[in-house]
C-alpha cells in the first residue's frame, strides 16, 4: 500500500502558481517596456530635428560674418570663422566642425584656443549615484537594457586623429549643397548624432559644418524615466509578492491542514471520535465550505463505525444467546436415556437451529440494506397505490377469525413521494405483521393514508394493549423484541422495526410511534416521507 500523506514542501506548488499567475502580469508589461524602445527613438528624432536647427543657425552665422569681402570668389576667413564657431558653439553640446571646400578642417569647437595655446575639452561622465541600493537598480537596468535594447544595424562611429570631411558621408554631401544626417554607433552603446549643412555666401558653398553629439543626454532622460518606472514596478512587485503570499497562505495552509487531519483519520487504528478536522466553518468561501463538509463527512463516519460496531457486538450477543442454548441441549441430550427427555431436547434444538436461521437471515437483509440504499437512486412512487396491493396480498392470506386490515385515504390521489417500492413496501409489511401480533381475533388494523402541506403520511394502527410509554422509542432499537405473552419465544428477530426507521430516514422521512387516544386502544405507527 503506497503512503498517500501530503508531502512537506519548501513552498507548495499552489503558492507557486498563484506567484506567477499574480507576477506575469507586471513582469511582462516592463519587459514590453524595455522592448518597445519607442521613447528613446522619439528623443534621438526630436534631438536629430534641434540638431538641424542649430546648424543651420550656425551655418547662416558663419556666411554672413565670416566670408572674405571678395564679390566673385568668396571664401571663408579661416581665423574669423574659429573664433565665431567658438562663440556660437559654446552654449551647445554638440561638437562642431568646418570645413572648407577642399574638405580640410578649418575648425574644431573642441580645440579652443587658450593664451595662444590649443586646450583640447572632453565631456565629463556623469557623477556616480550616491546609495547602493540606487546603484543596484542601475545594474539591473544596464543589464534588462543590454538585453532588450533596440538593435539600429548602424555603422560604427570612429575617430580619426587626422580629420577630413571626405571621412564622413554627410559632410561630403553638405559641400555638394545638400544636407547630410547620419546616425553611428558608440562602442559603449551610445548613439553618434551627425549633421550636416553647407556654409553658403553669395549663394556659393563655401564650406561645410560638421555638428555632433552623442545620446548621453538622450540616455540618461530615458534611464531616468525607466528608472522611475522600475521603482514603481519594484514597490507594485513587492506587494504583489506579499498579496500572493498572504492568498496563498490563506488558501493553502488551510487546505494542508486538513490534509493532514484527515490523514491522521485515515492512519488511525483505533476510534476517530476524538479525531477532528480544523474548523473553518466561520469562513464565508468555498475553504469554510470544505472545511464543514469534510467535517460532516467526519462526523458520519464517525458515527456509521460506531453504528458497525454496536451492530456487530448485537449481533454476537444476538447470536450466542441460541448458541448457547443449542450446546446446552445437545450437552443434556448425550447424557440422558430418557425417550421423553431426548424428545423435548431435540424439539429445543430444531427452534434454536429454526431461531438462527432467521436471525442470520434478518442481520443478513440489515447489513446489506445501507449499500443497496446508498447505490439506489429513489424513484416516484405512488404510496397509496402500494399500500393498495400490500392490504389485498394480507387480506386474501388471513383466515376469517384473523384480524381485518382496511385502507382508508383521506382525500383522492394519487400521493407521490421518492423512495424505493421494494423496501417501502418492506416497512408497510414489518409495521402490518407488528400490528397482526398484537391485535385481537376480529379486531381491525386500519392503514392511513393523507397528504400533509409537505408530506405524504400513512398510519397503521391496531386494537392491541399498547406499548409501555418508555419503550415508545426503544422499540426501533435494533434486537429489542418485546411480544405478546401468547406469542412463541424466538419467532422475530427484533429487527424489523429498526429496518423501518432506517429505510425512512435515508428519503429523509421520519417514523414514530404512539399509543391511540379518545377511549380506543392499541399503538398507531406513523411513517411521513418528503413529497
Amino acid at each position: 500500500m503506497t503512503d498517500q500523506s501530503p508531502r512537506r514542501r519548501l513552498m507548495s506548488p499552489l503558492t507557486r502558481r498563484i506567484l506567477l499567475i499574480n507576477l506575469a502580469a507586471p513582469i511582462a508589461l516592463v519587459l514590453a517596456f524595455f522592448y518597445l524602445d519607442q521613447f528613446r527613438l522619439s528623443l534621438i528624432d526630436t534631438r536629430l530635428t534641434a540638431l538641424r536647427y542649430e546648424a543651420d543657425l550656425i551655418a547662416g552665422a558663419l556666411g554672413e560674418s565670416a566670408i572674405s569681402p571678395s564679390e566673385f570668389a568668396p571664401t571663408l576667413e579661416p581665423e574669423l570663422a574659429r573664433q565665431l564657431l567658438r562663440r556660437l558653439s559654446a552654449q551647445s553640446s554638440a561638437r562642431a566642425r568646418l570645413f572648407d571646400t577642399e574638405g580640410e578642417l578649418l575648425a574644431d569647437s573642441r580645440l579652443l584656443l587658450a593664451a595662444g595655446r590649443g586646450v583640447v575639452t572632453r565631456q565629463l561622465p556623469p557623477p556616480n549615484i550616491d546609495t547602493p541600493w540606487e546603484q543596484a537598480l542601475v545594474g539591473l537596468y544596464d543589464k534588462i537594457n543590454a538585453l532588450f535594447m533596440t538593435t539600429l544595424n548602424l555603422p560604427k562611429y570612429v575617430e580619426l586623429p587626422f580629420t577630413h570631411a571626405n571621412d564622413y558621408p554627410e559632410a561630403r554631401r553638405a559641400l555638394t549643397g545638400d544636407r547630410g544626417e547620419q546616425l553611428r554607433d558608440l562602442p559603449d552603446g551610445r548613439i553618434m548624432l551627425s549633421v550636416a549643412v553647407p556654409v553658403q555666401g553669395l549663394r556659393k558653398v563655401v564650406g561645410a559644418l560638421l555638428l555632433n553629439v552623442d545620446s548621453a543626454e538622450l540616455d540618461a532622460r530615458v534611464r531616468e524615466e525607466r528608472l522611475g518606472v522600475l521603482k514603481v514596478f519594484a514597490a507594485v512587485l513587492g506587494f504583489t509578492v506579499l498579496a500572493s503570499l498572504y492568498l496563498a497562505g490563506a488558501i493553502v495552509r488551510p487546505i494542508h491542514r486538513l490534509a493532514e487531519a484527515a490523514e491522521r483519520i485515515r492512519a488511525a487504528k483505533g476510534r476517530i471520535a476524538h479525531l477532528s478536522l480544523p474548523d473553518y466553518s466561520g469562513r464565508e468561501d468555498e475553504i469554510g465550505d470544505l472545511s464543514s463538509v469534510l467535517r460532516a463527512m467526519t462526523a458520519a463516519l464517525s458515527q456509521r463505525l460506531d453504528a458497525i460496531e454496536r451492530f456487530a457486538a448485537d449481533v454476537s450477543h444476538e447470536i450466542k444467546n441460541p448458541l448457547t442454548s443449542l450446546r446446552s441441549a445437545m450437552e443434556t441430550f448425550q447424557r440422558t436415556e430418557k425417550p421423553e427427555l431426548r424428545d423435548r431436547l431435540l424439539a429445543v434444538m430444531q427452534d434454536d437451529v429454526r431461531r438462527m436461521d432467521r436471525l442470520i437471515t434478518d442481520i443478513s437483509g440489515a447489513s446489506r440494506l445501507d449499500a443497496e440504499l446508498a447505490r439506489s437512486e429513489a424513484q416516484p412512487l405512488d404510496i397509496a397505490e402500494m399500500l393498495r396491493s400490500v392490504v389485498e396480498t394480507y387480506s386474501a392470506r388471513l383466515s376469517e377469525t384473523g384480524p381485518k386490515i382496511v385502507l382508508t385515504l383521506i382525500e383522492p390521489g394519487p400521493y407521490l413521494a421518492p423512495g424505493f417500492e421494494s423496501r417501502i413496501g418492506q416497512v408497510a409489511r414489518n409495521l402490518i405483521d407488528n400490528a397482526i401480533s398484537f391485535c385481537p381475533q376480529g379486531g381491525t388494523i386500519t392503514v392511513t393514508v393523507k397528504r400533509e402541506p409537505r408530506h405524504v403520511m400513512f398510519s397503521v394502527a391496531d386494537e392491541g394493549p399498547g406499548i409501555p410509554v418508555d419503550n415508545l422509542e426503544s422499540i426501533f432499537e435494533r434486537f429489542y423484541s418485546e411480544r405478546p405473552a401468547s406469542e412463541a419465544f424466538g419467532l422475530h428477530s427484533g429487527l424489523g422495526l429498526s429496518i423501518a426507521r432506517q429505510v425512512v430516514q435515508s428519503l429523509g422521512g421520519d417514523i414514530h410511534a404512539e399509543n391511540r387516544g379518545d377511549g380506543q386502544t392499541g399503538a398507531c405507527f406513523t411513517v411521513r416521507l418528503p413529497l
